[in-house]
C-alpha cells in the first residue's frame, strides 16, 4: 500500500550487486544506491487497457470532439463564471446548480446574438429577464419541494 496516494500497489527491490555487469547500473542506480526499487500498481491491466482504448481511432475522434464541445464550456463556466465548487449536498442538488450554470451560460450567449444582430430591442431583453426570473422561480419551487 502506498501511503501518499492510498493505493494498493506491487513494490519490487533488487541489490545494487545483481546490476554490477550492467551497462545501465549509473544511469538505473547512480554513484551510492544501494537497492533499487519501483512498485507498480494492481490494477496495471486496467490501467494499459484504458490507454490503449483511448489511443485508438475511435477514442482520439472522442478525445478531440469533448476537447471542441463540452470543455470550452466547463473552462468558461470555472474561469469566468464562478463556478469553481458546487455548495450544495446531494447529486441532485449538484445537478440543479449545473441546469441553472447552463441556462445562464447559454442565455448569456444568446444576448450576445442578440445584440450583434439586433439593435437593442428593450421588449426582446424584457421577455428575456421575465423568462429567466419564471425559470428561477420554478427551480427554487423544486428545491422546495425536496
Amino acid at each position: 500500500m502506498d501511503y501518499r496516494t492510498k493505493t494498493k500497489k506491487k513494490e519490487y527491490r533488487a541489490s545494487s550487486k545483481i546490476c554490477k555487469d550492467c551497462s545501465l547500473k549509473l544511469s538505473c542506480l547512480g554513484k551510492s544506491t544501494q537497492e533499487k526499487k519501483f512498485s507498480v500498481t494492481y490494477y496495471r491491466e486496467e490501467y494499459e487497457r484504458n490507454i490503449e482504448r483511448v489511443n485508438s481511432k475511435k477514442g482520439r475522434y472522442m478525445k478531440s470532439k469533448r476537447q471542441s464541445t463540452v470543455e470550452p464550456v466547463f473552462g468558461t463556466l470555472t474561469q469566468f463564471m464562478g463556478l469553481r465548487k458546487i455548495n450544495t449536498i446531494g447529486i441532485q442538488q449538484a445537478n440543479k446548480v449545473m441546469h441553472m450554470s447552463a441556462i445562464a451560460y447559454n442565455l448569456k450567449k444568446y444576448l450576445k446574438f442578440i445584440v450583434k444582430n439586433v439593435k437593442v430591442d428593450t421588449k426582446v431583453i424584457g421577455q428575456m429577464f421575465s423568462l429567466l426570473k419564471d425559470l428561477f422561480r420554478v427551480q427554487i419551487k423544486s428545491l422546495e419541494l425536496i
